[in-house]
């Protein structure tokens, strides 16, 4: 053997050497229990077996991250801060201390999507605020009277249906006032409230839903405007929207409105209207005078200006616009209550539910009806009438099997669902196509009454806040007050 042929199997026994040396530390690195004594192709295998452990690990670490984070696969996004309510809404002149996801705080998923029936058991649901009657004089007695507390117990459970209602409104608003911003359609942010609230009612035709329409109106608009199939508007930053939806349980219908803006510029206008609708809720009462709490509105409302662009605007109420007395199936039961002075005598009663809303504008303070409508109801004391187009019947009987004497609008006819699924299902035959001119037939005969849009002067701005009060025999219970407002 020669000496280059020595030197070479020396050089490759000292590489033999020091992988073997390698593979041994590697082996009882990953704790592998098995001989190192062989090739260096054994060593190679038993440290590939340590980085697929490894490897294994780390998976198992991050299947544990969603666990710890906001969302998860569902796009249920789980209780931030440890269950402790944390969004603040994107609107202006809500409660400082309100949050947009405090329905967690109950149990509610964020975004919200359970019925709130499998939430609280019957008679647990939240009470509204409960303040005296005024007139103490008059009143002072019905808080510790036992006839007045034995009434109070007949009646326990039309009030939980009431405040049932009001929990799913409060927690619709709640959601809704944390995606509402400039950009968004309005017919969009319609469809995702009414779903919301579908979803947190239990919908189920007449018995629970949707109490009326989503009203959106922006504006010199005040009231009775909702996007119509096809209107694509979106809200601007400068818009002053009014958010104005109901929620009904076995026809007992909670009404409640505010005020959307983003300016600061219109918070004057906005703290006006709101400390005007306080200010009524504070009036009003058994046996007290409609013009009365009409008058004490008007007051508070026209002790405020709002300067915009340079100029000084007061204040004013939209006089011919009121709150309303509401009745089973019936949201306008035939009492006003007016927002100036001089209007209706008549006096609240015991039992009687009431909506008092208050509307402020830098117009003229008078609305008129324009554009094109959106929202419709049949006449609660209509006769019957023979209808002579076949379309028309078909029409009036949908209208009847799905919504009753409860208001409607065109976007719901057109659902796949007709407006309920409970009542027409998914399958597309409560649909109503080429209904228009039956819908004008309904209303020339008297059956259905249109409710077009109510306008101020255009260029003017309008502003809107709206609670549903509960005549209880022993208080007063604003069964819609929330956190936010």
């Amino acid at each position: 053997m020669s000496k280059a042929d020595e030197d070479v199997e020396t050089t490759l026994a000292a590489e033999a050497a020091k992988a073997t040396i390698e593979d041994k530390d590697d082996d009882e690195n990953a704790e592998v229990n098995e001989d190192a004594e062989g090739e260096a192709g054994e060593g190679e295998a038993a440290e590939g077996e340590v980085k697929k452990k490894k490897k294994r690990k780390k998976k198992k670490k991050k299947k544990k991250k969603p666990a710890e984070g906001a969302e998860g696969e569902t796009g249920v996004a789980a209780p931030a801060s440890n269950g402790i309510p944390s969004k603040k809404p994107h609107g202006r002149m809500l409660n400082p201390d309100s949050f947009t996801d405090s329905y967690i705080l109950c149990g509610q998923t964020d975004p919200p999507t359970r019925p709130l029936s499998t939430l609280y058991e019957p008679g647990t649901f939240p009470l509204g605020e409960c303040v005296p009657y005024p007139l103490p004089e008059l009143n002072s007695y019905r808080e510790t009277s036992a006839e007045k507390r034995a009434m109070d117990r007949l009646q326990s459970d039309l009030y939980d249906k009431v405040r049932h209602a009001a929990e799913v409104h409060r927690q619709v608003r709640k959601y809704t006032q944390s995606f509402v911003k400039p950009g968004i359609k309005l017919i969009d942010m319609c469809e995702k409230i009414e779903e919301t609230n579908r979803l947190l009612v239990g919908e189920n035709g007449l018995s629970r839903g949707i109490g009326f329409p989503t009203g959106c109106s922006i504006n010199h608009v005040a009231a009775h405007y909702t996007p119509n199939p096809g209107d694509e508007t979106v809200l601007q930053y400068d818009d002053v929207m009014k958010i104005d939806f109901g929620t009904q349980i076995d026809g007992r219908i909670v009404d409640c409105a505010w005020t959307v803006a983003f300016n600061p510029r219109y918070d004057p206008l906005l703290e006006a209207v709101k400390d005007a609708t306080n200010t009524g809720i504070a009036a009003a009462g058994i046996d007290v005078r409609l013009c009365d709490v009409g008058e004490a509105i008007q007051e508070v409302m026209e002790s405020y200006e709002v300067e915009l662009d340079g100029k000084t605007f007061p204040v004013k109420c939209i006089r011919n616009l009121n709150g309303h007395s509401i009745g089973p199936y019936q949201i306008h039961a035939g009492k006003s209550v007016p927002i100036v002075k001089g209007g209706d005598t008549t006096k609240m009663e015991e039992d009687e539910m009431y909506a008092i809303e208050t509307f402020g504008t830098t117009g003229r303070g008078y609305i008129v009806e324009d554009m094109e409508c959106s929202h419709y109801m049949k006449n609660f004391h209509a006769p019957h009438i023979p209808l002579r187009l076949p379309r028309a019947k078909k029409v009036l009987a949908h209208i009847n099997k799905t919504f009753g004497t409860l208001a409607f609008c065109r976007r719901w006819l057109e659902r796949e669902d007709g407006g309920s699924s409970t009542v027409n299902g998914m399958s597309g035959k409560g649909k109503q196509e080429k209904y228009m001119g039956a819908l004008k037939n309904l209303c020339d005969v008297g059956i259905i009454q249109p409710y077009p849009p109510l306008c101020d002067i255009k260029g003017s701005y309008t502003a809107q806040y709206e609670h549903t009060l509960l005549l209880r025999p022993t208080c007063k219970e604003v069964v819609s007050r929330g956190d936010d407002y």
